[in-house]
Order: structure tokens, then C-alpha cells, then sequence
């Protein structure tokens, strides 16, 4: 791996950590800055408690540890044993066996704690295959777990199920370019455990945010074939799912816990960073109390060089070895604290990601928040990064849901202004220079309700937890729309329909990058639980079967991706500005229902719900594309006249209605000035003429 471009995270110290291969014998480099001595371990391959030879290594400048011996072949399974000094912040146990936290391989032998690294040899035919690299205008990211999109997926054979080759089968990578969708963001695949907490419960974490090792697939995504072959098999399993869907256009992204390990707090399982030097790697306090802004036991100590260098040595393998097109960073304030665990914009490891030439094609975003103090950080990563926009997902949700639920019983809240901003990119949560791409648009996540549920149920239904439903979060902005859960009202059923509706319809014509939840597009439930990390079940799994209002609002949803396609003006990658012509920015124009031009008084006013937005840009081809969209955001229906006053417009042409129940296949034309009647809580998309 090239060294580091930047001397803070470490220099060419910390180049080569792990095992290299060279001249038919391996080198184990380990960084322990406390570390009195530290050994290595080999064991045979088939019984990983039979210790075949044991090894010193030689203490080195700047902490590095080393030994070099035939014994590291590709397929070795190894561990660390550590010894230190004790006093706060260390705990060495010079008993314990230790994973190399540069593991390309592990193997687990019959208990939740013995694991074993293995050494591989990386290689892997690419062929003249290639990554998409797809502009970041033209991105729709399809979030979605490895198990749970083909655990019960009729077209994939049942041997493919759940795993890495089943999501590269032609099955899903057909249906998912059909759908339109870009790039697929994958839960966590480093390689993760379950908390001991939850295997006592008869649970597990089936999200996968616990891990392991940063550098190795998680295996239980494997083939059963791959799984019986061992890790090389496994490493070439997952290889071969993104050589596949790059042959079919499809990018990958990795969902990527960089901020905390599956050690937990003091007391938790010894894996691996705590034996190896606890006080460095995760941070503390000067009695040895964690500092933990993640509220999972630990946060790792990026505020050293070490760590902070992992992080950025584990990106790079899975962009250049593993080929995958970018990371979306869990908790990824937590990678942005300083010494004194106070966020700063200007952290040397957040810069390094932003800077480092192999990740410059790499798509990297930021889940701009942890549970730290001052961790909520939305609008506040350097350029380069794009990030989870939590503005527009409250703003979408409150202003089809809860604010309908708040008409119903007074009038509606706010008016149409707060919607506006998130619908034209977010302009008053990013800077200039980061333009709209920097936000990430969603209306769901894995974290929460599913998009059926958003509109099914007014509070969670996490029992099966076994939390007494006190985990999950308790505000929603969720309006079940008059009866809680399943209902057979026909009223109500239509209700949530076109809601969901709406809630698309808002995510896929709004400015930025849009991403859709799994299941969403065709409105799967969980049952009202909106934190389902522990349950590997039918609850979480994707069904494939559907009823015919499923395939209706899957339909809308593949309509709306193409319309985003063909329509330059619905993703602009920087921002206008009044009275200038700024290449790649969509010129605006706002008008009331009336057609005339949106007054200042009216944006806030709670009784103007109703808003007509026009949008222009120049295509790459130098054509001149033009839409408009009406939104109109109370119950009650309401006849909109369209603007008169648009130069050059000569029709409209309707594409798209939320108010239909599957996509009309009629475009009607209308005419500047025409007044056309607009169903309660609607959304039509029309292309200017």
C-alpha cells in the first residue's frame, strides 16, 4: 500500500502494518505504543488451539513491533499475545490471544472469543472490469442489508440466499437497474459480532454494527461453499459480487463503524485494540474511564496517529483491493474529535479522507452526528464529504405527516418556506463551495421506521426487543393516519398510499442525492418496530411477494428515478444565484397557486401550503431543460392556475402525479394560465415546453 501523503496520521512508520508477503516468507509489523514485549503465535490450521510455534518480535522505532519468519504463508492462522505495564488506561494480559487489527483473514474456532487472524495473499482476476464512477448529480443510492435483500428472493437459487454472491446475481442486479437505482450502500460488512447482551436474549445484531476487524468480510455473508473453502474463498466471494454489479452499472458503497469496536466498555470482550495498547486506542480519561460518544462501550482514539491511520489504511485497501466506490461513515463525528474529544472540522483524519488521492473517485459520507457533547454536526464536514441530511428528512416527514396530523385537529403549523429549502438542496445547511450534493436526502434508514410504517403507526412497537420498548426512537414524525397499525379502511388505506407517495415523490425530485431505504419502494413493514438491529428474521427480511398496490407505488418509484434521469433541472450540483449564471445550478422560480410570484409573507404563513416551483438548468449537451412542480400540502383540495409568466414557455406536460394510484401512462398537455383542479396533499411534476 503507497504510503500516507500526510505526516500527521503517522508517516511512513506505520507504512505496512499486518502480515506482507515477500521472497516465500511473511512480516508481521504491530503498532504498540505501551506494549513491553509482544509475540506471535502460530496454530494449525484445522485445530486453532493447537499452538504449533511461538515468536518474539523485535521492538522497533515509534512503536512498531516486527518479526519476519516462513511460518506466515497464505492460510496461516496466527494471534498476538501483548504484555505491558498496568496502571490506568492499561490493562495487558500477556495470557490473552489477540487478533492483528490488520487481519485481512480470520477464522473462528468453538467459542464467541476465539478468533484467529489468517495471512492471505491478495489477488483477484478484474478482468477489464471496471468501477462505474457515476457522477454524484446522477446518484440514487438503494441502502439495503446483504442477508435481508435475498434471503427469501424467489429468482435467486436458494444456495445464493442471504449472501454476497446472491446480491450479484442477475436477479437483483436486473431489478435494481430497473428500479433505477446508481449505487448500493451495504449495511456494515467488516467482520462483526454480536453482543454477548443480545446472544443471552436469544437475539443477535443483525445490522452489523460491532465490528471485528476493518479488514476482513464478514464470513456468515459467504456461501456455505465459500465458508467450507475459508477465507481466500470467502475474500473471492465478495470480490466477485462487485465485479459483477460494476458489469451492470452498479457502484458500492460500504456502511463503515470506524468509531467503536465490538470490545465494548471495560469488562466487554477482549479482542484484539484493548489488549494491544487500551490506552492509545480508545479514548479516555486520565483515571482510565472510556470516553465513550458513541454509546456503545468505546470510541476509538482518533486523535492519535495510530488509529487515526488504521481508519485511512482500511479505506484504502477496500477502495483499491476490494474495488468498492465509497463509505458511509456510522457515527462519523466520533472520527472528528480532538484531543480534547471536541469536534473540529479541521481534524487531520477527516482531511486525510477528504485529500487522499486513492480515495479521490471515492464517494465518502458522513453520518454527521454521534451522542457525544456538541455531536450533532449536519452542515459542519469539510468539502469533499457529502452527509446525511436530517433536516430534510424531519422537514419531509412533518410536513406530509405530522403536520396533516396537527390540521386535523387545529390547522396546519407552518407553511410551505422550511419544505421549500430542503426541496431546493438545503441551501441554508451548506456552504457555497459544497453546493447541494453535500446533502444526502432521505426520508428513511435502516434506523427507524420503514417508510409503510411512517404512515402506519403513531409510536414504536419495539417489544420484541426485549427492552420493554424503551429502545428506538420515541419522535417519529410517523402519522398512522387515523387507526393505529393494520387497518381495512379503505379511506385510510388510500391515505397512507398517497403519503408514501408523497414522501417518494419529495426524496426523488428534490435537489441532492437522494437515497431509498430497501423494501421502501414497494412498502415493506417491520411491524412498527423501528429498531430492528437485532432480529435476523422474517421481520427484517425483504419479501418479494407483493399485492397490487405494492407493485402501484413500485412503479411510481421506478417512474420517479427515470424522471430524475432525464431531468437535469431536478439535480443541480451547485447552487444559483440571483441575477447570475452559475454552470451546473438550476435557476429558480417560485409562484403561489395563483400563478403569481410567491410573496415574502407567504412562505411562512400557515395557511399557504401551496407552492409552484420551476426550475431550470443547461443539460451537458447544451440543451435547456425546464420543470415544474406543484406541491400542495393541505387536505382539502384546491384548483392551481399555472404560471403565465415563464419566458419562452409555450405548454406544460404533465409526467408525474401522487395523486394517482400507478403512474398515468397519458401525458397531458396544459397551457400557461390553465387552471387544473389538484387533489389534497398532492405533488404533479409537469416539463415546461
Amino acid at each position: 500500500m503507497p504510503a500516507l501523503p500526510r505526516p500527521p496520521l503517522g508517516g511512513d512508520t506505520l507504512d505496512d502494518l499486518g502480515v506482507r508477503l515477500h521472497d516465500g516468507i511473511g512480516t508481521l509489523r504491530v503498532w504498540s505504543q505501551n506494549a513491553s514485549s509482544i509475540e506471535l503465535v502460530i496454530f494449525d490450521e484445522h485445530d486453532l488451539d493447537w499452538e504449533i510455534e511461538t515468536l518474539s518480535l523485535e521492538r522497533r522505532t515509534g512503536g512498531i513491533w516486527q518479526v519476519t519468519t516462513a511460518l506466515l504463508q497464505p492460510g496461516a492462522r496466527y494471534a498476538l499475545r501483548v504484555d505491558g505495564p498496568h496502571g490506568p488506561g492499561n490493562v495487558f494480559n500477556p495470557e490473552q490471544l489477540l487478533l492483528d487489527p490488520y487481519s485481512r483473514g480470520l477464522a473462528q474456532g468453538h467459542g464467541y472469543e476465539e478468533w484467529r487472524s489468517v495471512v492471505i495473499a491478495d489477488g483477484f482476476d478484474w478482468g477489464d472490469v471496471r468501477k462505474p464512477r457515476v457522477p454524484m448529480d446522477e446518484t440514487v443510492i438503494y441502502e439495503g442489508h446483504i442477508k435481508g435483500l435475498t434471503k427469501r428472493h424467489p429468482g435467486v437459487p436458494a444456495a445464493l440466499h442471504g449472501t454476497y454472491a446472491g446480491l450479484a446475481h442477475p436477479a437483483m442486479t436486473e431489478y435494481l437497474t430497473r428500479l433505477g437505482v446508481t449505487t448500493v450502500e451495504l449495511l456494515p460488512v467488516h467482520a462483526f459480532v454480536p453482543e454477548p447482551r443480545l446472544l443471552e436474549r436469544g437475539l443477535t445484531n443483525y445490522w452489523g454494527y460491532n465490528t471485528l476487524g476493518f479488514f476482513t468480510p464478514h464470513t456468515a455473508y459467504a456461501t456455505e461453499a465459500a465458508r467450507r473453502a475459508g477465507p481466500e474463498a470467502v475474500l473471492a466471494e465478495f470480490k466477485g459480487m462487485v465485479k459483477l454489479l460494476h458489469q451492470a452499472g452498479l457502484e458500492v458503497i460500504l456502511d463503515v463503524v470506524y468509531n467503536h469496536t465490538s470490545e465494548e466498555g471495560i469488562g466487554g470482550p477482549r479482542s484484539s485494540f484493548r489488549g494491544i495498547d487500551n490506552a492509545l486506542y480508545y479514548r479516555q480519561l486520565e483515571d482510565g474511564a472510556y470516553v465513550d460518544t458513541t454509546g456503545c462501550g468505546n470510541t476509538l482514539n482518533t486523535s492519535a496517529d495510530a488509529p487515526a491511520r488504521l481508519v485511512l489504511d482500511s479505506l484504502r485497501y477496500w477502495a483499491t483491493e476490494m474495488q468498492v466506490d465509497g463509505f458511509r461513515f456510522d457515527l462519523a463525528t466520533a472520527l472528528g474529535r480532538n484531543a480534547n474529544h471536541e469536534y473540529d472540522i479541521e481534524h487531520p483524519l477527516l482531511r486525510a479522507i477528504g485529500e487522499d488521492p486513492l480515495l479521490q473517485d471515492a464517494k465518502i459520507i458522513a453520518e454527521p452526528w454521534d451522542v457525544g457533547l456538541g455531536g450533532w454536526q449536519t452542515g459542519n464536514f469539510p468539502a469533499g464529504w457529502s452527509e446525511w441530511n436530517d433536516r430534510f428528512r424531519d422537514r419531509a416527514r412533518n410536513f406530509w405527516l405530522s403536520d396533516i396530523d396537527y390540521a386535523r385537529r387545529a390547522s396546519a403549523p407552518v407553511g410551505v418556506g422550511g419544505f421549500a429549502n430542503r426541496l431546493a438542496g438545503s441551501a441554508n445547511t451548506y456552504s457555497e463551495e459544497r453546493g447541494p450534493l453535500a446533502s444526502v436526502n432521505f426520508v428513511t434508514a435502516h434506523d427507524g421506521f420503514t417508510l409503510h410504517d411512517l404512515v402506519t403507526y403513531d409510536v414504536k412497537h419495539n417489544e420484541a426487543n426485549g427492552e420493554q420498548n424503551r429502545d428506538g426512537a420515541d419522535v417519529n414524525r410517523s402519522f398512522n393516519h387515523g387507526v393505529e397499525g393494520e387497518t381495512d379502511n379503505p379511506a385510510i388505506l388510500a391515505a397512507r398510499r398517497k403519503a408514501m407517495r408523497n414522501l417518494m415523490g419529495t426524496l426523488l425530485l428534490s435537489a441532492g442525492i437522494p437515497m431509498i431505504t430497501a423494501g421502501d419502494e414497494f412498502g415493506r413493514t417491520q411491524k412498527g418496530n423501528n429498531n430492528a438491529y437485532c432480529h435476523d428474521s422474517a421481520l427484517t427480511w425483504l419479501n418479494w411477494t407483493h399485492e397490487q398496490w405494492q407493485k402501484d407505488l413500485l412503479a411510481h418509484v421506478t417512474a420517479l428515478t427515470r424522471l430524475r434521469a432525464e431531468n437535469r433541472a431536478l439535480r443541480p450540483a451547485r447552487y444559483a444565484v440571483l441575477g447570475e449564471h452559475v454552470p451546473e445550478a438550476s435557476e429558480m422560480e417560485w409562484f403561489d397557486q395563483n400563478g403569481e410570484t410567491m410573496e415574502a409573507e407567504q412562505w411562512n404563513d400557515p395557511r399557504h401550503r401551496t407552492l409552484q416551483y420551476v426550475a431550470t438548468s443547461d443539460t451537458r449537451d447544451g440543451d435547456s431543460n425546464r420543470i415544474l412542480l406543484i406541491v400542495h400540502g393541505t387536505e382539502t383540495p384546491i384548483d392551481v392556475r399555472l404560471p403565465d409568466v415563464l419566458e419562452g414557455a409555450t405548454a406544460f406536460t404533465a409526467l408525474w402525479s401522487s395523486a394517482d394510484e400507478a403512474p398515468a401512462e397519458e401525458q397531458r398537455r396544459y397551457l400557461p394560465g390553465d387552471v387544473l383542479p389538484v387533489a389534497g396533499t398532492s405533488m404533479q411534476l409537469f416539463r415546461v415546453e
